[in-house]
């Protein structure tokens, strides 16, 4: 009974619609064209489109170019039809279901949830065009940045702002990775690297001095890009955080070069703080080179190394201890003296007890976890291969939605 009464409703609202969509023959005949000429009033021409409540006849006037042969349906534009068969409503609804699983899921979404029968392959085109032009509303406002023509953002001063960064594999179709090496020597790459930002503020710290995270104030910002253009898109992110107005500023990430090279051009002055269980892994990794069949021995290592000198802020100490580490073995010996030199590039980043004391985050497990959410949770299914558009639409489209901005994308198309 609920679903018949729906599919009534349905009716009722299309025929009502499909009244309100039959537009008049236009009282001026004539309309410019874009040839510099004038365009003319032929006829009233019918196009079906499926909105929320189903299918409606859309009857509008039809204007012909004598000079290029060029039609018009000004209609078109007004209603946000124009080269589409689909209502805005019915789009909107398109780049939700898409950005959130599988396009075939949507698909079926759509069918049980607003009894709207669509392909799976008009979803995958709704949505990747609505993230699309999200790419590009982003990439003016980059542009703007590049000429130091950003927008004041005004508000209260912010005690504690984070921006942090990371990167993650994003399997891609094979034209995307011609000429491009694979993890292994020999072997062609499958993925592309999909660079992530988030930003979030901190105002409190629990009982023990731990911070906290303020609620619901992380945003993020991504693409399958170079680091150059990634660190332009997360500065825009943070400065609309009230990057300007932040107390105190913090750059937080793993011993990447890259990041560190964007926290350098982008957030010079800002707090950088290496992640301490990222720097806690690449003694881990030692430890099972060192010992790979003693486990005892290992744990006393790390006891020894991690303890004593990492979480103690010791980095000078440490890699001194890593120097003196004896080994016939060529390869481990790389292995040492590349460990060594991470941590005493990284000292002035790893100084954990100073970091503490500010009660400030030590660990990036906000963007790890975002990795995982925004990235690998939509992205990387099984049996999933993106282009690099098509995967940066959807990651612009998805990171509109979880920053709550994807209403105010729609005002703003609504209001061009």
């Amino acid at each position: 009974m609920e679903m018949l009464v729906r599919s009534a409703m349905h009716q009722a609202g299309a025929s009502v619609l499909t009244g309100l969509l039959r537009f008049p023959a236009p009282d001026q005949r004539l309309m410019p064209c874009p040839c510099g000429q004038q365009a003319q009033y032929q006829e009233l021409r019918s196009k079906s489109v499926l909105t929320v409540v189903g299918t409606v006849e859309v009857q509008r006037p039809y204007y012909l170019c004598a000079h290029c042969h060029a039609g018009q349906f000004p209609a078109d534009q007004g209603l946000d039809i124009a080269h589409t068969e689909f209502s805005p409503g019915v789009r909107r609804m398109q780049a939700l279901v898409g950005q959130d699983g599988s396009f075939d899921h949507g698909r079926q979404q759509m069918k049980l949830l607003a009894g709207l029968k669509v392909t799976t392959k008009s979803v995958e085109r709704g949505a990747e065009t609505i993230g699309a032009d999200i790419v590009r509303d982003e990439q003016e406002q980059i542009d703007r940045c590049v000429q130091l023509d950003l927008p004041i953002i005004v508000g209260e001063p912010v005690p504690m702002l984070y921006v942090q960064m990371d990167g993650t594999g994003v399997p891609v179709v094979k034209k995307e990775t011609v000429g491009r090496q694979g993890k292994l020597d020999g072997l062609p790459a499958h993925t592309r690297e999909a660079k992530l930002g988030c930003v979030f503020t901190q105002t409190t710290w629990d009982q023990e001095g731990y911070a906290i995270r303020d609620p619901d104030s992380t945003t993020y910002t991504g693409a399958i890009e170079n680091a150059a253009q990634f660190g332009k898109r997360l500065y825009v992110e943070a400065w609309k955080r009230g990057w300007s107005r932040a107390q105190k500023k913090v750059v937080l990430g793993d011993g990447a070069e890259w990041i560190w090279n964007i926290a350098q051009e982008h957030f010079p002055g800002a707090i950088q703080i290496v992640d301490l269980y990222h720097a806690r892994q690449h003694l881990w990794d030692l430890a099972r080179l060192l010992y790979p069949n003693d486990t005892k021995r290992r744990n006393a290592w790390m006891g020894l190394h991690q303890k004593r000198w990492l979480d103690k802020g010791k980095v000078s100490k440490l890699v001194a201890s890593l120097h003196s580490i004896q080994t016939p073995d060529a390869d481990l010996a790389k292995k040492i003296r590349n460990e060594a030199a991470y941590c005493d590039s990284n000292a002035a980043r790893m100084n954990y007890p100073k970091f503490r004391k500010q009660h400030l985050f030590v660990g990036s497990g906000v963007i790890e976890a975002g990795c995982k959410t925004v990235i690998g949770h939509r992205l990387k299914q099984s049996g999933m291969f993106w282009t690099v558009n098509g995967a940066n639409s959807i990651i612009a489209l998805r990171c509109s939605h979880l920053n709550g901005r994807f209403e105010d994308y729609w005002e703003r198309r609504r209001a061009a």
